[in-house]
């Protein structure tokens, strides 16, 4: 191939042996190359970009144009167009000047030089494909990211299975994987040893494994939760001791609001190795509370003015209907069991029912002449035992009463017989 080379150019030699006609030729390449370079080559690439712009847009039908419409516009914020349309004009002016540089070169019979400097070409080519081919991939990734994020949206949007929180983690979960696998496209490219690399990930993630046990428990948890859903946002929840709020859920903690507003953080594996009441989940909550009345009053009277009491209040709803029902004999009354619902399950509706049912029941009961007895508790004991307790007593006034005899009077010893 360089034996070629150097037969034309001996050839270009032969024809343009005088200096006034290699100047003439190396005038007439610099003109031609300032005049492509700089007046008809941004032109072109302007007209190219135009063509390839209508070009994308009669491709991609109108759904795919909607979903990348998002990741197109950041892209354009991020790198302007005016920035690529120059990258694309310099790129083709090096190429250009270059061309140029090797016939001046060749024309004045230094084709060694130009030889020479074919390898160091050669790799500035490569390493320009690499860096023109691992801009592409992470472009497209970061294009294709976009557009995954809103095709989650709008499937999230059509179906209620899908939470905020699975949106959110299905997402990242995406897009993650695009990235890593496009950074693992672009360490190929660069010829870097993945093998070595993947081993040392893995004893790192071991280690890491190691250190880190909770954190991967909490993450684990986090895709348990995902998947299995025993909450939402905005549920009202009790998870071991903590009662409140749900307000943010992430793939290492559980955030809830209490009712004395307050902030807590619970990370998910507690979450998932304890019991959790989801009260809002059915919509609606029933409440138990007891009454106890006296032994002499009427328990279906008494159940009779609770239930009535009960289906007046208005955060107690009529459906199913509010009962009492007499439960059990306590230690000074006949309880009676209160059941009723609200609806919806909110803490401000539960206190306000229970705190309501009680005022009113009092007075209810109060005109009824329906007592609600204190806690009462009376004392017996067998004969026997009262009548051993009585001759311990005697004997004890007998005792005193001896004892009073025998104490010195005005220095004298009294009489016990007196």
């Amino acid at each position: 191939m360089i034996g070629g080379l150097g037969a034309r150019a001996g050839a270009v030699l032969s024809d343009v042996s005088s200096t006034e006609g290699r100047l003439a030729v190396t005038a007439a390449i610099a003109l031609g190359t300032l005049a492509v370079g700089w007046l008809l080559l941004p032109k072109a690439v302007r007209a190219g970009e135009r063509t390839a712009s209508d070009w994308i847009e009669r491709l991609v039908d109108d759904r795919l144009a909607e979903s990348t419409e998002g990741a197109i516009e950041t892209l354009r914020d991020g790198v302007p167009s005016s920035f690529l349309l120059r990258l694309a004009v310099g790129l083709l002016q090096i190429g250009l000047f270059a061309l140029a540089g090797v016939a001046v070169l060749t024309l004045w019979g230094q084709f060694g030089l130009v030889v020479a400097v074919l390898p160091v070409a050669e790799n500035a080519l490569t390493v320009g494909a690499q860096v023109v081919v691992s801009a592409v991939l992470l472009g497209g990734a970061y294009i294709v990211s976009d557009v995954i994020e809103t095709y989650v949206a709008d499937l999230s949007a059509d179906s209620d299975r899908i939470t905020a929180h699975q949106e959110q983690l299905l997402t990242r979960l995406a897009q993650v994987g695009l990235l890593v696998l496009a950074g693992i496209t672009v360490l190929g490219v660069w010829g870097v040893n993945l093998g070595g690399l993947l081993v040392g990930a893995g004893f790192l993630g071991i280690v890491l494994g190691m250190a880190a046990r909770q954190t991967l428990g909490s993450l684990l948890a986090g895709f348990v939760l995902m998947f299995s859903r025993p909450f939402e946002i905005g549920d009202w929840v009790e998870i071991g001791n903590e009662e409140g709020f749900v307000t943010d859920i992430t793939i290492m903690n559980t955030h809830m609001r209490n009712f004395d507003g307050e902030y807590v953080v619970v990370p998910n594996d507690l979450v998932a190795n304890q019991a959790i009441t989801n009260r809002s989940r059915e919509g609606r909550l029933r409440i138990h509370m007891e009454v106890g009345i006296g032994y002499d009053d009427d328990p279906d009277e008494a159940a009779g003015i609770a239930e009535d009491v009960l289906s007046g209040i208005d955060t107690i709803a009529n459906n199913p209907e509010p009962y009492a029902i007499p439960s059990g004999f306590g230690d000074s009354a006949i309880l009676l069991d209160l059941r009723f619902w609200i609806d919806p399950p909110t803490p401000q509706a539960r206190w306000r029912s229970k705190a309501t049912a009680v005022e009113e029941i009092q007075g209810r009961f109060a005109d009824a002449g329906i007592s609600i007895p204190y806690p009462q508790r009376t004392v017996t004991r067998p004969p026997e035992t009262a009548e051993a307790d009585e001759t311990v007593e005697r004997v004890e006034r007998t005792d005193e009463a001896v004892e009073r005899a025998e104490e010195p009077v005005d220095g004298r010893q009294r009489d016990s017989s007196v």
